[in-house]
């Protein structure tokens, strides 16, 4: 019995030692457990806990607690330490995107739970934060070595392995949307007290950013800017913006001049500024119905002989199309006919098949172009700059193709361009050759167009931009049958001529918008202001701002475009002669 006993403490003795080594060596294992899950991801499945809980909350009526479980999901995880590693290892613009996302949804939650709609809308404005939130989190974890995670969903405070909400989850990637301009207001207010609090603790980084964010993301993206001018008053506007860049001077003098309180005071005017405005126009939009609005604006308009922007921004996006689409069909009618009558006709096939081509490769620069500014505007002042180069891009294009257009005005001279280009194709038997001419026709075009569409749809009044596309296509369509079937022949060296001078016009517009949008993405400071010149819509989209900035370079390219308007006229008279010597020889 006595060994028996002892036998059986050895055991247990024995069995506790082989627990603690089984356990000591288990360790590092576990350890690195832990270190490849990462801390990005379980930050990343913090934020996903709390942001599923503010919706648990949301659903249960309770707005409040749904509200700070948004706020404890970026003060207690975001802010500490995701907000400067996305900064510094993913862009500035990403963070302010981010921070912007949770004053949306800061605001969301504060809805009235009515209707499946709002919840839908409440649901894709949290999610499509997880989204953003888990997306930069795999691209930190990448950095540090860590694995790759996936959203995780969470209800009653337990992870689940499905989505309990799915039902209201929309796309995720669905852009902002305003119910109102006071809601707009709001999400600003939720950036400028994070502006706040990073000035007060002399992060001044942070403050610039999301001042910014407030001004490019919110109170410009979203119309509020463009809307105080249009529906109350220029001074309105101006207001406003001199209370974001009194906030962005004091925020410039830095450890040496720091202002707390008057940094503080800026913030608290300009949230009550904005605040009014945007009560203002709400209240403007629900005491106004959209029928009789018009019917003033027509009256007015009437009165005082004005124009109507909406009106200009349609003859504008009409005008280009068909410009564009009637050179394309030009040429691409001459190489039919010239097939035909040479007895070519077994090759139309190829040239309809390159003219396909540029179409298709036209909309497809349009959506990468559409892509590359996406990612790249970020908290929307990249956005204007890009908007800016994009316009003095168009600048350029027009003014070699309005110099080119007059110089083959004389029909002689067209003539000879196209016999030039197809005849040699013909002699070659290239197939490939032919394609590739009628596919650079309208792509040529259509690049011009996808150049010429993006300044005018950032300017506002989009349905209008795409109502003058519509249109000028089916007009096109009947262009092409009536030059194709009906055997009409345009008169070249007018409609040259015409359209030449229209793009010569168009150049010197571009260039005044391309330089103003630089300005408002802060490449420099547009300060040389021009008395007696009016700032309004009608002016604005003839690219006429008051500024010596962009006056005095538009006038100086307009000496350009005089000069070499009459050196291509010149040589293009000089073409015309030798082919008629050629002739007849």
């Amino acid at each position: 019995m006595l060994y028996s006993a002892r036998f059986g403490h050895k055991t247990r003795a024995l069995c506790a030692a082989l627990a603690v080594l089984t356990v000591f060596l288990l360790l590092p294992t576990l350890a690195l457990a832990e270190e490849t899950a990462g801390r990005w991801e379980q930050e990343a499945d913090t934020i996903d806990k709390y942001l599923d809980t503010a919706f648990e909350y949301y659903m249960e009526g309770e707005t409040s607690k749904a509200f700070t479980c948004v706020n404890d999901a970026y003060f207690k995880v975001y802010d500490i330490g995701f907000e400067r590693q996305t900064m510094s290892y993913i862009s500035g613009p990403r963070k302010n995107a981010v921070e912007l996302q949770f004053s949306t949804c800061k605001g969301a939650v504060k809805k009235a739970n009515d209707s499946d709609e709002t919840r839908t809308e409440v649901r894709t404005t949290l999610n499509k934060l997880k989204a953003m939130i888990r997306e930069d989190a795999n691209k930190l974890s990448v950095k540090d070595g860590y694995r790759l995670s996936e959203i995780s969903y969470w209800l009653h405070g337990e992870r689940v392995n499905y989505d309990p909400w799915a039902d209201f989850g929309a796309d995720p990637n669905a852009a902002a949307h305003y119910n109102s301009w006071t809601e707009a207001a709001e999400a600003m207010d939720e950036l400028l007290d994070t502006a706040y609090d990073g000035y007060r603790g002399l992060d001044f980084t942070a403050a610039l950013d999301n001042t910014n964010t407030a001004f490019y993301s919110v109170y410009e993206e979203s119309g509020l800017s463009h809307k105080l001018y249009t529906d109350l008053s220029l001074e309105d506007r101006e207001a406003v913006d001199a209370a974001f860049a009194k906030l962005k001077d004091i925020i410039a003098g830095g450890r040496e001049n720091v202002q707390k309180k008057r940094f503080k005071t800026g913030v608290s005017d300009l949230k009550s500024l904005v605040k009014a405005k945007a009560s203002a126009l709400d209240q403007q939009e629900a005491e106004i119905k959209a029928a009789q609005a018009a019917e003033a604006l027509e009256a007015a308009q009437a009165e005082s002989g004005g124009s109507d922007p909406r009106l200009l921004n349609f003859l504008a996006s009409f005008g280009i199309i068909v410009r564009e689409g009637l050179e394309a069909i030009l040429v691409i009618a001459a190489i039919i006919a010239y097939l035909v009558k040479s007895g070519n006709a077994k090759n139309l096939r190829n040239v309809y098949i390159g003219a396909i081509a540029g179409i298709i490769a036209s909309f497809i620069a349009a959506w990468i172009l559409a892509m590359v500014k996406s990612a790249w505007a970020g908290a929307g002042q990249s956005q204007e700059i890009i908007e800016g180069i994009t316009a003095l891009i168009a600048v350029c294009v027009l003014f070699y193709v309005s110099n080119w257009m007059i110089s083959k005005a004389e029909a002689a001279s067209w003539s000879r361009y196209i016999d030039n280009k197809v005849q040699n194709s013909v002699e070659r038997g290239s197939a490939f050759a032919l394609a590739f001419t009628a596919f650079l026709s309208v792509f040529r075009e259509g690049a011009e167009v996808v150049l010429f569409y993006q300044p005018m749809l950032s300017e506002g009044n989009p349905d209008m931009v795409w109502a003058g596309f519509g249109v000028g296509c089916v007009v096109l369509v009947f262009v092409y049958l009536a030059i194709t079937k009906l055997s009409i022949k345009l008169p070249i060296k007018v409609f040259f001529t015409a359209t030449s001078i229209l793009m010569a016009i168009m150049c010197v517009s571009f260039l005044g918008s391309g330089i103003k949008e630089l300005a408002e993405g802060g490449v420099f400071d547009a300060t040389l202001q021009v008395p007696g010149i009016p700032e309004n819509d009608v002016l604005q989209v003839l690219g006429i701002y008051p500024y010596l900035e962009t006056l005095v370079p538009q006038l100086i390219l307009a000496v350009i475009l005089l000069i070499t308007f009459l050196v291509a006229h010149y040589r293009g008279k000089l073409d015309a002669v030798k082919a008629q010597y050629e002739g007849a020889k």
